[in-house]
């Protein structure tokens, strides 16, 4: 039983596809998440009949994913790696079986203490449900992968980001805060790094801008600058992601070769 459960849960011991199991797993978490969303909504929450589906859905959900916690810690000691106390413990602090505890766990506790509509923020937390589904889609590994593979890059492109923000926060401050039209917005630092930051990443609200000639001088560089900003850790993910899927491709032909 221990090794049929194995094999329905943990997606690398199929050659191929996905259990009927993991297939449900995966449509309680879009339909917890489809509940979230009108959860929200006035009208129907205020629905008695509305209000007793979200409490028996919610509730459901809660019991399903902690057997499923359960019974995925269990059958980990298949995998010789996870055998133990101590291998179970290893498998317990992996990043998946963390997000499979905080899928249920905040909202468990809650329910258990009898919590009420002012610990309702806790449910923010289902978003971690969304790497349930991630370890079935090898897309989402991939993705993953080229993050590690980029992120010496990423992180120099973000000190480039932040450095450029700070910059323009603080020439700005000395052109409209004290030296021009002493505009509020721009009266401090911390207040023209808002700017900053929708300038440079080319958001561009409009609630905050230069009035006088020099600070329109200086925007206008700094907008220039933030299409640098913005293409810049665009670009080295993208080629990361793109090497990643290449060598992950020629994997497969080598191994279709070796079979």
């Amino acid at each position: 039983m221990k090794a049929w459960l194995y094999r329905q849960l943990v997606p690398e011991a199929r050659a191929s596809g996905i259990s009927l199991l993991n297939q449900v797993i995966v449509g309680l978490v879009l339909l917890s998440f489809l509940l979230l969303a009108l959860e929200t909504e006035p009208t129907l929450n205020g629905q008695p009949a509305w209000a007793r589906l979200f409490a028996v859905f919610n509730v459901t959900v809660v019991i399903v994913f902690a057997a499923e916690y359960l019974a995925r810690l269990w059958v980990a000691g298949v995998d010789p790696e996870y055998q133990g106390f101590g291998g179970r413990l290893r498998y317990a602090t992996r990043f998946y079986s963390l997000a499979d505890l905080m899928a249920f766990l905040p909202e468990l506790v809650v329910m258990l203490a009898g919590g009420g509509g002012s610990l309702l923020v806790l449910r923010v937390l289902r978003l971690a449900r969304l790497v349930k589904i991630a370890r079935f889609i090898p897309a989402f590994d991939a993705l993953g992968a080229a993050l590690r593979r980029s992120s010496s890059q990423l992180l120099t492109s973000l000190a480039v980001a932040l450095t450029l923000v700070y910059v323009s926060a603080v020439l700005l401050y000395f052109v409209e805060g004290i030296g021009g039209q002493h505009q509020e917005e721009f009266a401090s630092i911390p207040r023209a790094i808002w700017w900053a930051v929708a300038t440079l990443t080319t958001v561009g609200y409009g609630d905050v801008y230069p009035v006088t000639p020099l600070g329109r001088f200086f925007s206008a560089i700094i907008a220039i600058a933030g299409i640098g900003v913005v293409a810049l850790p665009a670009g080295v993910f993208a080629s990361a992601f793109s090497d990643e899927l290449k060598e992950r491709r020629e994997k497969e032909v080598r191994n279709d070769e070796v079979q």
